[in-house]
């Protein structure tokens, strides 16, 4: 199974970068059909984790995946499920 990882340690700081990339790879894997992507928001205070689960609610987001899974195993990973 395909998928796209987006590791966002690099642009932790820069608050469009950051939605403009998760924006990006969204639709990346809508035209490709991914099946799964993987969102790095890291462990740290928690704070970018909440603004990746912010962006992914939004209605214009929401509608183009399937289900969003937190890792068990690892607090700052998410894996954003698409039909």
């Amino acid at each position: 199974m395909a998928k796209l990882k987006l590791d966002l340690h690099d642009i932790f700081n820069k608050g469009k970068k950051i939605e403009s990339e998760l924006d990006r790879i969204i639709q990346e894997a809508v035209e490709k059909k991914i099946k799964l992507v993987e969102i790095i928001p890291g462990k740290g205070s928690g704070q970018l984790k909440k603004s990746v689960l912010r962006f992914l609610e939004r209605p214009d987001i929401k509608k183009l995946y399937h289900r969003i899974d937190k890792d068990s195993k690892n607090f700052g990973r998410l894996f954003v499920h698409f039909k």
